[in-house]
């Protein structure tokens, strides 16, 4: 009778364990790890930053997400990519004036995760790319001239990118050389980030109408 119970009672607390587990690691989202440091590292002339949180479930639910993953040409999936992830939007400021923003988002790999924080004018062009996090064999991804090549493109240059097969039709993005040719999947992973970035910064700030606001 005490054994019986006894594994009643582990059960119940696995139960609730994973219930619990699970309100937890529902959402992941992607925040800068120093933002004080990294917003004056991609705006050195920058004297302030605001950050807003936002979620495609808080801004339009499931007609959103179907929005997005339309634009995407991929569904989403996994702990990166639930409804209602929350995503840091950095507006960044010189003086009174707004110069630019910066987004990062999580991005599943080969070997772990990837997060990919892009800048961005206030038209919505890249300036600047990189990995706060790389869990992956090909490091020559983390090199200047891997990140140079992101820098002035838009949302209208990866249009097109396929994430399923890694095409584009856009000469601009298939450019884009991998220096480590052994990495395709992470590489693939990466413009696959840097289009859902740009497509949900097109939503959360470039065409706010698309998100109900």
């Amino acid at each position: 009778m005490k054994k019986t119970r006894l594994l009643l009672i582990l059960f119940l607390a696995s139960a609730l364990l994973c219930v619990f587990a699970d309100n937890v690691f529902a959402a992941v989202g992607c925040d800068l790890n120093d933002p004080d440091r990294d917003v004056k590292r991609l705006f050195p002339v920058s004297t302030g930053y605001k950050t807003e949180y936002l979620s495609i479930d808080k801004l339009g639910g499931q007609s959103l997400l179907k929005e997005v993953e339309t634009r995407l040409g991929d569904n989403f999936q996994g702990l990166y990519e639930t409804i209602d992830v929350p995503y840091t939007v950095y507006t960044i400021y010189k003086g009174k004036e707004t110069i630019g923003y910066i987004h990062g988002i999580n991005q599943k790999g080969t070997y772990g995760g990837l997060q990919v924080f892009l800048g961005y004018d206030t038209r919505g062009n890249i300036t600047n790319f990189y990995y706060q996090k790389l869990t992956s064999k090909a490091s020559d991804m983390r090199s200047s001239g891997f990140a140079k090549q992101f820098v002035g493109l838009s949302l209208s240059d990866f249009k097109d990118y396929d994430p399923k097969t890694g095409k584009s039709g856009n000469q601009r993005v298939t450019a884009i050389k991998n220096p480590n040719t052994e990495s395709a999947a992470d590489f693939n992973s990466t413009l696959r980030a840097v289009k859902k970035n740009l497509i949900l910064m097109d939503i959360f700030v470039f065409n706010k109408k698309e998100a109900g606001k």
